[in-house]
């Protein structure tokens, strides 16, 4: 029974699929972040649906990169999008440790969340577009793959990583979670994603992990030096970034073979 709550949590927390309500207690929350993955398998197949939709539907390449760039932010409500540009500001700050962490609570968005916000979904916009041109199935399925893939990186840094502060969701997570368990299935999620790409396309599959790790390696340095350990906010910042390199790397290699 506790599973099927954690499950509800999970995508109450992290979506805005509606589910029924349930009490967010320590034993109801032992196994969230097992199932933060089924949110991206959730975006995956509605992101694939309605590219086949409208590729079928023979719609303009800029209407279909729009929509793909914001079905994700719509499914997910855009908490993750949240964490994107509050660590944009902390990290264009250039101040103490103490004053970025400051930057992270702050409810209002500096110019260079803007910015930032305004580049990525141009550059995602721009990405889609290319894969627009040429349709390849395959191709779209292992981009599709990494929502669930970004998010086993996230949860496997949510129960590895030290937390920033004494407080905060990303802590409120780490203390209520089983970590060893969470950590062992956030690696089965990474083994069977990465398993399914690679038989997807083994060149798209390479590139998706690589980016995917690459980015958590960034990710991974810059929270230990920058800020001293996790928060939700940059848990939110890794997801969005995971995602865009993995969308580019996969296209780019696409483009070169």
């Amino acid at each position: 029974m506790s599973l099927m709550q954690s499950l509800v949590i999970a995508f109450s927390m992290y979506s805005k699929v509606p589910m029924p309500k349930v009490e967010w207690n320590e034993k109801n929350m032992r196994y969230v972040m097992c199932f933060f993955p089924l949110v991206g398998a959730v975006i995956g197949i509605c992101v694939y649906a309605a590219a086949y939709v409208m590729t079928a539907g023979f719609c303009g390449s800029l209407f279909f990169s729009v929509m793909l760039t914001l079905i994700p932010v719509v499914i997910s409500g855009g908490i993750h999008m949240d964490g994107f540009l509050d660590t944009v500001d902390a990290l264009c700050s250039y101040g103490e440790r103490e004053k970025k962490l400051s930057i992270l609570k702050d409810p209002h968005a500096g110019a260079f969340a803007i910015l930032g916000m305004g580049c990525y979904f141009l550059w995602n916009v721009a990405v889609w577009s290319e894969w627009k041109s040429c349709g390849d199935s395959r191709i779209l399925m292992v981009i599709c793959c990494g929502y669930v893939l970004s998010r086993a990186w996230s949860g496997l840094s949510v129960v590895t990583f030290p937390a920033a502060k004494d407080s905060g969701l990303a802590r409120t997570f780490q203390d209520y979670a089983q970590k060893q368990i969470t950590k062992k299935v956030m690696l089965i999620w990474l083994v069977l994603t990465t398993a399914w790409m690679l038989w997807l396309s083994p060149a798209a599959g390479v590139a998706a992990v690589a980016c995917s790790g690459l980015v958590f390696y960034y990710y991974r340095r810059m929270c230990r030096r920058q800020f001293g350990g996790i928060t939700g906010d940059l848990a939110g910042f890794f997801l969005q970034v995971c995602e865009l390199a993995i969308l580019t790397g996969v296209v780019l290699v696409w483009k070169c073979i």
